[in-house]
């Protein structure tokens, strides 16, 4: 079993693997001219972003699998948590491709990525079920017992899945954001996983952490890379995947509030507009609406690193309820 210390040392492992490939990383992705377009309606402040680097998720996957697999303490459960780490990665890495390499800006159509997204999702929904002590209960949130989801827990666990990934995808839109929000979330996965016990999802997410917070050396304010979809879609599926294999699924929407209000922002601007004509946002993801408003990037980001730290404190003191 992964102790405290152990854990301080994957996280300061990942973190220097991080920092070292950056530098190396970045000055390649620039010679390809794998630079980041910016949409014509985004907010202004943005345009000077243009041709920055991006796919630096490469440099996050490849640390998280350097640091995981040379701890010592892999078996099943770690592979299956790197699985979702990389398929998704590699699905975001298609969707990057195409956009930045191709020059086709609408990257993997919708209903492609959606498919390979609900294939990996039930490839985790299944193994868990199957090899979990606990079977298809999750963990509730504040109470010591456990709910059973019985035939709905795959169905369940895909949605959760494709819904998470997204949801980080949509709030990687500003410097440092994804990077940071998700630096605490995983931080708080990796003292869940500790408190339980579950070493392999202790591993991973102290790797996570530490991958983050070397990513974020180079990527906040001005950012000289950014993740691409290739990062954020391995960050939520990093971190979908850590919340089933220690069954705190529904610990989701709290901890990871703000990828939840970024996904519901959307979804309640597209709806609105339909139905209405009329926008309930000035933009959306949340994060635009605040810039659009007069916030500074910097603020906007340290704001929802703010909200995520709370609710990931309110996280832990739901564990010893």
């Amino acid at each position: 079993m992964i102790q405290h210390t152990q854990l301080i040392t994957i996280i300061i492992i990942s973190f220097l693997i991080t920092l070292i490939l950056g530098p190396l990383a970045i000055p390649i992705l620039q010679r390809l001219k794998v630079g980041q377009s910016i949409r014509d309606e985004g907010p202004k402040s943005h345009i000077s972003k243009s041709g920055t680097p991006t796919m630096g998720g490469l440099i996050m996957i490849a640390a998280i699998c350097i640091t995981t697999l040379t701890s010592g303490h892999a078996n099943n459960d770690l592979y299956v948590i790197l699985f979702a780490t990389i398929a998704f990665g590699g699905i975001g890495f298609i969707d990057d491709f195409i956009k930045v390499v191709l020059k086709r800006n609408l990257g993997l159509k919708a209903y492609q990525k959606l498919v390979g997204q609900i294939i990996i999702a039930i490839i985790i929904a299944v193994y868990q079920s199957k090899t979990s002590q606990y079977g298809t209960e999750i963990f509730v949130p504040f109470m010591k017992q456990s709910l059973d989801f019985g035939i709905l827990y795959i169905p369940f666990i895909a949605t959760v899945v494709v819904a998470t990934t997204n949801s980080v995808n949509l709030t990687d839109g500003l410097d440092g954001l994804a990077a940071g929000v998700t630096l605490i979330v995983s931080l708080f996965f990796a003292l869940a996983a500790l408190y339980y016990g579950n070493s392999s999802a202790t591993l991973v997410s102290g790797a996570l952490t530490g991958a983050c917070l070397g990513f974020l050396r180079f990527n906040v304010h001005p950012a000289k890379i950014f993740m691409g979809d290739t990062g954020s879609m391995a960050l939520g599926g990093a971190i979908a995947a850590i919340a089933i294999l220690t069954n705190m699924t529904l610990f989701i929407p709290i901890v990871g509030g703000i990828y939840f209000v970024e996904a519901l922002s959307v979804i309640l601007q597209v709806m609105s507009f339909k139905l209405t004509g009329k926008r309930i946002f000035r933009m959306s993801p949340l994060h635009h609406h605040y810039e659009l408003k007069g916030w500074k990037e910097i603020k906007v980001v340290i704001v929802f690193w703010a909200v995520t730290l709370l609710l990931c404190i309110i996280g832990l003191f739901s564990l010893k309820v």
